[in-house]
């Protein structure tokens, strides 16, 4: 009879062990079911923060070479009309030597 009684406290505390073990192992799944769902969220606020971030740099970038679009633009203009000047005086300057030399050779007669 000792010897069933003896079994039968054996038998309670494997039960009350494996109860316990059971309790560990659910409560180390809900927390990391816990840790996850919280790195799932932060890494979520941290790509919509990096996005917003980016999103700001883009319109940035944009508003400055928008902005800077007009004045190269005149730049250009500008640069465009002193070029074409420059063109016109050096042509006057030569034209009296070019219609010179033009005469020369179409007046000139070759055996």
């Amino acid at each position: 009879m000792e010897s069933s009684r003896g079994g039968q406290n054996g038998i309670q505390l494997l039960l009350a062990a494996e109860q316990e073990a059971q309790h560990i192992v659910n409560t180390g799944r809900t927390a990391k079911q816990a840790r996850l769902k919280q790195a799932k969220e932060d890494a979520e606020k941290e790509i919509a923060e990096f996005r917003a971030y980016m999103e700001a740099e883009f319109q940035r970038k944009l508003e400055q070479t928008s902005g800077d679009s007009g004045a190269n633009v005149k730049r250009l203009e500008i640069e465009t009309d002193e070029k074409i000047e420059h063109l016109k005086t050096e042509a006057s300057r030569v034209s009296s030597d070019v219609v010179q030399m033009l005469l020369r050779h179409v007046t000139t007669v070759k055996n």
